[in-house]
C-alpha cells in the first residue's frame, strides 16, 4: 500500500484506539516523511494520548506546513506543556474560529492575564446563537475569572456580584462563587456557598463514583481554609477527616492541601514536624502549577518554617542566587517576599533595634531594594521612629529618581509604594509634601500609555485644597482628563465642576446639574439622633457654650463699681500695715535700689567703679572686661607668696 493511499484510508476511518492509530502513522512516515496528511493525524493521536511533549517535537520536526495547517492543535499542545504565552500567540491569529477563543481564553487564564480572559468570555456569550451549549461551561469559566481577578487586585473589573438561581444549581458554578466571595474577605457567605456545593456535587448523576471524590477533595480544602480564617477549630477537626491529602491528583491542589492540613493540625509546636510536613509535596510543573499569588504564599511559608529550624545560611544563600537573577529594582510581590526573607536570615531570630541594624547595613549595599527598604520602614514604625522611616524610604526613592532608567522612575512613582510614603506624611502631618509628592506622580503617569485611575484620582483630589495657582491648575487638567475617559464616574464630575467652577463656571454648568444637590445628600441625616446617640457638637459651638455656662455662674459688676482682688492673710508679710505704702523697689535686688550705700573701702570703689562717668584709675584698666585679672603670659616667672608657717 502506498503512502498516499494509507493518508486517504487514515482521513476516512475511525479508529478508538489511539495507539493503532498512532503505529499506522509511523508506518506511513517510515515510507514518506513529508506526508503531511501522516503528520497531522499523529499530532491528534499523540493529543490524545495526553502525550504533550511528543506531540511538540513532532511539530518541530515537521516544520512550518504542519503548524499552519493544525495551528488549533499545535496552539493546545503549548498550552498543555506549560507555554501559554506560546499558545496565546499562535491562536490568537485563528479568526473566525470559536474553539481557538476558547482555548485564548484557557491560555491567557494560565498566564494570569484574567482581564483578557473575562474578556473573551464575554464576547463568546454574546454570541447567542453558537453559546447554546456552551452556557454552563461559559457560566463556570467567567465565575472562576472573575474570582482571579478579584484575588488579582482587580476588583472593579469583576462582572458578578451574587449568584443567580440558575448559578446555583451546578456544583461548579457554586464552587467558584464560593472562591469570589473568600477573595472578597465575605467568608460567611464563601461558608454557605461550600455547603451547597458539596451537596450538589454528592448527589450530582453525571459523576462517577471516582470522578465524586476527586472533586469533593478541593473542595474540602476550600472549606478547611475558610474555618482556619473564621477560627473555627472544632469545625475544621471534622473537615480534615475527610481530607486524604495522597489521593490529590493535582499536585497544584495538594500542595494546597497539604499546606493548610499541616497548619490546621497545629504542628507549630514542633517546628521540625512542621519543615517536614511542608516538604513533602514536589513542587508542580508545565500546566499544573500554582498561580503567582498562592505561590508567594506557600513560598513565604517554607521560608519562614527554615527560619524556624535556624537555616540561615540556607536561606541566605537561596534567596541570593534567586535576587541575582531577578530585575533590580523590581515591584514584583515574588521578588520582594525573597528580599524580606533573605534580610530576616541576616537577622538570626532578632527583632527590633538589633534586627534593624543588620538590615540597615544590607540596606547599604542594596539601596533600591523595595524589599529591604520597605522592612526597615516598618521596623521603624514599630520602634515608633516615624522621621526615620519617612528619611529612609525618601533616600531609596531620590536614588531611583535620579537615575536615568525609566523602569526605575516606573518604580519611583510605583501607586503601593506611594502609598507607603503618604501615609508616613499623614502620621506626622506633613500635607504639604503630601501634595507635593501625589502632583510629581501625576505628571509623570500622565505622560505613561497604561495609567493608575485611583492615583490620579487622589492626586487631584488634593491638589484641589491647595491655595497655589499652579496646583489649581494641575487639578484642573487632572480631572479633565478623568472626566474626558470616564464621563459616568460622579467622583470624576465632581472634581471636573470643582476645579473649573473658580476658572470660568459657564464651562461646567451642564456637567454641575448632574450632581446630586446638598439638600438630597443630607436629606437622610437625622441631626437629632446623631447628637443623641454622642457624636460632639462642632468646636465653635462648644466654646460659645462654655462661655455661656461662665458667664451665667459670674455675678456682673454693676455700673461704675470697681472690683477689688481679695488677698488672703496667709500670704500677707508678717509686718505687713495696710496704712503704709509699700516700697516700690520692693522688687530690685538691693544693691539697685536708690537707697542702697556700700559698706567699707571695697564696697565703696567697686561701686565708684561702676558708676557712669567715674574716674578711670590704673587698677581697673588691668582688668579684664569681664574684671578678672590677666595673668603674666610667656615664660616669665610667676610670683609666688611665701608660705605662712611657723617661726
Amino acid at each position: 500500500m502506498s503512502a498516499q493511499s494509507l493518508s486517504g484510508l487514515l482521513s476516512r476511518a475511525s479508529i478508538d484506539d489511539h495507539e493503532e492509530v498512532l503505529r499506522s502513522c509511523d508506518a506511513a512516515l517510515a515510507k514518506s516523511r513529508s506526508d503531511l496528511q501522516a503528520q497531522h493525524v499523529k499530532v491528534i493521536a499523540l493529543l490524545k494520548l495526553d502525550r504533550y511533549d511528543d506531540c511538540l517535537r513532532v511539530f518541530e520536526d515537521s516544520g512550518d506546513n504542519l503548524k499552519k495547517r493544525a495551528a488549533l492543535a499545535y496552539g493546545y499542545a503549548l498550552y498543555k506543556s506549560g507555554n501559554p504565552d506560546a499558545a496565546i500567540e499562535v491562536v490568537s491569529g485563528l479568526t473566525d474560529d470559536r474553539g481557538a477563543r476558547h482555548l485564548e481564553a484557557q491560555a491567557t487564564y494560565r498566564a494570569e492575564k484574567f482581564q483578557s480572559t473575562a474578556e473573551i468570555y464575554q464576547s463568546l456569550a454574546r454570541d447567542s446563537a453558537s453559546a447554546g451549549s456552551e452556557e454552563h461551561d461559559l457560566r463556570i469559566n467567567t465565575w472562576a475569572a472573575d474570582a482571579q481577578l478579584q484575588w488579582k487586585g482587580h476588583p472593579e473589573s469583576v462582572r458578578h456580584t451574587r449568584p443567580t438561581r440558575d448559578d446555583l444549581e451546578a456544583f461548579e458554578t457554586v464552587y467558584n462563587a464560593a472562591c469570589l466571595s473568600i477573595a472578597k474577605g465575605e467568608f460567611d457567605q464563601a461558608g454557605m456557598l461550600l455547603k451547597r456545593a458539596k451537596e450538589l456535587c454528592r448527589t450530582s448523576e453525571d459523576l462517577t463514583p471516582e470522578d465524586r471524590d476527586a472533586e469533593l477533595l478541593p473542595i474540602a480544602v476550600q472549606q478547611l481554609y475558610v474555618l482556619i480564617c473564621q477560627g473555627k477549630s472544632e469545625e475544621a477537626k471534622f473537615i480534615l477527616e475527610e481530607i486524604s491529602v495522597k489521593e490529590i491528583h493535582e499536585l497544584s491542589t495538594r500542595r494546597i492541601g497539604q499546606n493548610n492540613v499541616t497548619i490546621a493540625r497545629g504542628t507549630a509546636a514542633n517546628p521540625y514536624a512542621l519543615y517536614k510536613a511542608l516538604h513533602e509535596i514536589p513542587d508542580s510543573t508545565n500546566n499544573d502549577r500554582l498561580f503567582d499569588y498562592q505561590s508567594n504564599v506557600l513560598t513565604g511559608n517554607l521560608h519562614a518554617v527554615d527560619l524556624l529550624v535556624h537555616k540561615y545560611d540556607g536561606i541566605i544563600r537561596s534567596t541570593s542566587k534567586a535576587l541575582s537573577q531577578a530585575p533590580y529594582p523590581s515591584t514584583n510581590a515574588s521578588t520582594n517576599l525573597l528580599s524580606v526573607y533573605n534580610v530576616a536570615a541576616h537577622a538570626k531570630g532578632e527583632s527590633g533595634a538589633s534586627a534593624l541594624k543588620a538590615i540597615l547595613s544590607v540596606v547599604e549595599r542594596r539601596p533600591k531594594d523595595i524589599g529591604l527598604i520597605l522592612t526597615a520602614v516598618q521596623l521603624y514604625v514599630s520602634l515608633g521612629n516615624t522621621t526615620s522611616a519617612i528619611t529612609t524610604l525618601e533616600k531609596s526613592l531620590r536614588l531611583l529618581e535620579e537615575s536615568i532608567s525609566e523602569g526605575d522612575k516606573e518604580t519611583r512613582y510605583n501607586p503601593g509604594l506611594l502609598s507607603v510614603l503618604i501615609a508616613l506624611y499623614k502620621r506626622e502631618g506633613r500635607k504639604t509634601q503630601i501634595r507635593a509628592e501625589l502632583g510629581k506622580a501625576a505628571a509623570f503617569w500622565k505622560e505613561q500609555t497604561s495609567q493608575p485611575t485611583s492615583l490620579l484620582r487622589a492626586a487631584g483630589a488634593s491638589l484641589l485644597h491647595s491655595s497655589l495657582a499652579s496646583d489649581s491648575t494641575q487639578a484642573a487638567e487632572l480631572f479633565k482628563s478623568l472626566y474626558e475617559k470616564t464621563p459616568d464616574d460622579l467622583f470624576a464630575v465632581a472634581g471636573y465642576v470643582a476645579s473649573h467652577a473658580a476658572i470660568d463656571y459657564s464651562q461646567v454648568d451642564a456637567q454641575a446639574k448632574y450632581l446630586p444637590s446638598v439638600e438630597d445628600l443630607i436629606s437622610d441625616v437625622d441631626i437629632a439622633s446623631l447628637e443623641a446617640a454622642g457624636v460632639s457638637p462642632s468646636s465653635s459651638t462648644t466654646a460659645a457654650a462654655a462661655a455661656a455656662i461662665a458667664g451665667a455662674r459670674k455675678r456682673p459688676a454693676a455700673d461704675g463699681e470697681r472690683t477689688v482682688k481679695r488677698v488672703r492673710k496667709s500670704r500677707l508679710p508678717k509686718d505687713y500695715d495696710a496704712s503704709k505704702t509699700a516700697d516700690p523697689e520692693r522688687w530690685l535686688p538691693l544693691r539697685d535700689r536708690s537707697s542702697y550705700r556700700p559698706r567699707g573701702r571695697k564696697g565703696k570703689q567697686r561701686a565708684a567703679e561702676r558708676t557712669q562717668g567715674g574716674m578711670v584709675t590704673e587698677k581697673s584698666e588691668e582688668t579684664t572686661p569681664t574684671g578678672a585679672q590677666q595673668k603674666p603670659q610667656g615664660g616669665g616667672g610667676s610670683s609666688k607668696k611665701k608660705k605662712k608657717g611657723k617661726r
